[in-house]
């Protein structure tokens, strides 16, 4: 690979000769790792050229890097970073960094929370065999064909308007089509583009509700298990937050806080528990908000992915006072990666979040909003969705079945679909030392205690997901994860006897 010339540039207030500081900078990026063994240097005419110097002193420059071993030469090809070149120096611990001399902390108007959204799971998650974790694509399970197909459609002239220009706030006219005439009907909603804002999924819309909706003298009341991300967002509008405890149901209207400005909640699937808001919660919920004059900031948590019957009507589509904001997502159903999603509310609401998005990011990308119009539009998205949902009715029946074998709890909802369970491990085993055993044994499971904002919440829960492991493997991996418990359970009965 060759350096761009314009990777070289002199320092003014360096000092020493012209050659001196020529060498000096080569030596430099090679020992900081910016350049790299095997790379080709720019030639002593072009560097030259660019840096205002005579060709001579950098080809002396380069002799001189040749001597020391930081560069060699290859007749006619040029000069290369030497392949014994001096490896790079350790980074500087924090305590020896004198550079930095801005108190960063001081200066900061806010701080987000120190928090881990992917909840510790590995970036190598593909590699261990039994992955029961959340969120993440199969690959078995996609239509690369046809998504590929669409992408190079979406890369045509005659989309290039589409996809290269500044469309300022403004959507891609054939996906906000799709959504107002297939996503949103299938859920009972109907709405007009102008009540539409596409998002880079739902953690970017709950952030644009969260900071249109609440400040520091609102409460916004969530779920308890809940999303952590939007643990995330509420501290960064400095409202007031009350977790609300669910049931095997999830929220119920009667036990919400005499006063709240927003209640934010996933009706279709609870977010991890997996339990599913019944009708009559769902209208109680809405005579609830009319009754205390709050907004509904809806979740549509996974609500494609139910088995053995239809969706229930999303809480949007009950809403006749306009109180209820729906959130939906592409993340789950096409992949995690595309980071689409949509917003809907009345159209004063959805001018407000357009011109907020706007001030942050202006639009999504039009490549892939164009893309992903024509993949939802030609029917690839309905055929994958069939797939999808039949694949994970299958997995989940093995995984309930090896989990009846095995003797584990469930502590969530067994038949309400979705893509994952919520466990509960026995009295005296905690699910971090659990989730570390398996992590040994190459498996992967999710910790339930990101998802509680109570410091006094046990270390018993903890999730399995199926979205991302083929149907031989589960019951081998549900064995170990058996296997791992009753380790845990003897080691602490030997301690205590000890």
């Amino acid at each position: 690979m060759s350096i761009a010339v314009e990777s070289f540039l002199l320092d003014p207030l360096q000092e020493g000769t012209l050659q001196h500081q020529i060498r000096q900078m080569v030596a430099e990026g090679i020992l900081s790792g910016r350049l790299r063994p095997g790379e080709r240097m720019p030639s002593s005419r072009k560097l030259a050229a660019h840096l205002g110097v005579s060709r001579i002193t950098v080809t002396l420059a380069y002799a001189e890097l040749v001597a020391d071993d930081f560069l060699h030469s290859r007749g006619r090809s040029g000069y290369f970073i030497s392949e014994t070149a001096p490896r790079p120096a350790a980074k500087p611990r924090r305590d020896e960094a004198t550079d930095d001399q801005v108190e960063w902390p001081r200066l900061l108007g806010h701080r987000p929370p120190v928090g881990d959204l992917n909840r510790g799971k590995p970036r190598d998650w593909r590699a261990y065999r039994y992955p029961f974790i959340y969120g993440q694509a199969d690959p078995t399970l996609f239509d690369h064909a046809n998504w590929r197909l669409c992408m190079i459609q979406s890369l045509g002239l005659r989309d290039f308007d589409r996809m290269s220009d500044d469309q300022f706030e403004q959507d891609d006219p054939g996906l906000l089509e799709y959504i107002a005439r297939h996503s949103l009907p299938r859920r009972g909603i109907l709405a007009r583009p102008e009540e539409i804002l596409v998002t880079l999924g739902a953690q970017n819309a709950l952030w644009l509700a969260a900071q249109l909706l609440l400040n520091q003298r609102r409460t916004a009341v969530i779920e308890e298990p809940g999303y952590p991300g939007l643990h995330a967002i509420l501290s960064q509008s400095r409202c007031r937050v009350i977790p609300l405890p669910v049931g095997s149901q999830g929220l119920v209207a009667e036990n919400l806080p005499a006063a709240l400005d927003v209640l934010f909640c996933t009706p279709s699937h609870h977010c991890p528990t997996g339990a599913t808001m019944p009708i009559e919660g769902r209208e109680a919920l809405l005579r609830a908000a009319e009754t205390g004059d709050f907004i509904i900031v809806e979740d549509d948590y996974e609500f494609e992915i139910v088995h053995g019957r239809a969706p229930l009507p999303a809480l949007k589509s009950l809403d006749r006072a306009g109180r209820v904001i729906h959130i939906g997502s592409f993340s789950k159903s096409l992949f995690p990666g595309l980071r689409l999603g949509f917003m809907v509310g009345p159209e004063a609401f959805i001018a407000e979040a357009r011109a907020l998005r706007g001030t942050v990011l202006r639009h999504p990308p039009g490549l892939l909003q164009r893309a992903a119009a024509r993949f939802l539009s030609l029917g690839h998205y309905d055929v994958m969705l069939r797939r999808l949902a039949h694949s994970f009715s299958a997995r989940r029946d093995v995984m309930l079945a090896a989990i009846r074998a095995e003797g584990l709890q469930i502590a969530g909802a067994r038949d309400d679909g979705g893509s994952s369970l919520w466990m509960r491990t026995p009295e005296g085993v905690s699910a971090t030392a659990l989730a570390e055993v398996l992590r040994d044994d190459g498996v992967l499971i999710e910790l339930g205690l990101p998802f509680f904002m109570r410091p006094d919440t046990p270390d018993c829960f903890y999730r399995i997901a199926y979205s991302s492991i083929p149907s031989e493997r589960i019951p081998e991996g549900i064995t170990r994860i058996a296997n791992a418990i009753r380790s845990l359970q003897r080691s602490d009965k030997d301690w205590r006897y000890l």
